[in-house]
């Protein structure tokens, strides 16, 4: 899957200081796309927008915590004061929380589902008029655990299946509308997220197991690509889709 050139257009990516947010990032500069940067982590985010520029491509740090929620409202409107335009919305931006249920704090389980969902509908609700006028996408980036239960994953789960449906019930909302709104749920990858496993106090490797991908995990530039993909005109007739990308994790 390849996307189509993108110059001339401007895509929003969240998540966009290390891991899939900043491939993703790249992928959209190598395609020509000007770029909306948004991450908390303020050095590594204007770093993956130092990368994108060397790719001849505009790029915009904005050092922002989407977890509150008017952050997300305030990095839709920095980018069009910038570009003047909007074309795609990149929900890349993730927290895992991985831990026993019931020994998950309030702190944990509101950030969990305020940046894996609240914070995607936000984004949504702000960009959707200038994603309409350009007939711009969505992409959401889900995750297997959307479609299979997992062991010390309740809160992410939970929003990440959310966000799976949030992606259908919008692409019906939005169908007379030129948008295009989908979905992509990777496996596992070897990115920061990932190592939040290993702060697990004696998990049952049993429990662990049956979410071991057989094939292994999924690299976070093959992932990078299709969310490129999706976000450029050459995912024209996609819509209200999600493609998993885990290796056959959720195969059966």
């Amino acid at each position: 899957m390849q996307p189509s050139d993108m110059k001339g257009k401007v895509a929003l990516v969240t998540g966009a200081a290390r891991g899939l947010g900043r491939a993703t990032a790249l992928r959209l500069a190598r395609a020509g796309a000007d770029l909306a940067l948004v991450d908390r982590d303020e050095a590594p985010l204007a770093e993956t927008a130092l990368l994108a520029e060397a790719q001849g491509v505009r790029a915009l740090a904005l050092p922002l915590d989407l977890a509150e929620g008017s952050h997300c409202s305030l990095a839709v409107a920095r980018t069009l004061e910038t570009f003047g335009r909007l074309d795609a919305l990149c929900n890349v931006a993730a927290m895992l929380g991985a831990g026993r249920t019931e020994e998950l704090d309030d702190e944990t389980i509101d950030r969990v589902l305020a940046v894996n969902l609240a914070a995607p509908l936000k984004l949504i609700r702000s960009a959707m008029p200038h994603l309409i006028r350009a007939g711009g996408a969505v992409v959401n980036v889900t995750s297997c655990a959307a479609f299979q239960g997992q062991a010390y994953l309740a809160a992410y789960s939970a929003a990440k299946a959310g966000l799976t449906h949030l992606t259908r019930s919008l692409a019906m909302e939005y169908i007379k509308t030129p948008v295009r709104i989908n979905a992509l749920a990777p496996g596992g990858m070897r990115t920061a997220l990932a190592a939040g496993f290993a702060e697990l106090r004696d998990p049952d490797p049993e429990l662990l197991a049956r979410i071991q991908p057989l094939r292994g995990v999924v690299e976070v530039e093959a992932v990078a690509e299709v969310v490129a993909f999706l976000a450029s005109d050459a995912a024209q007739g996609f819509h209200g889709a999600c493609i998993n990308l885990d290796n056959g994790v959720t195969a059966g």
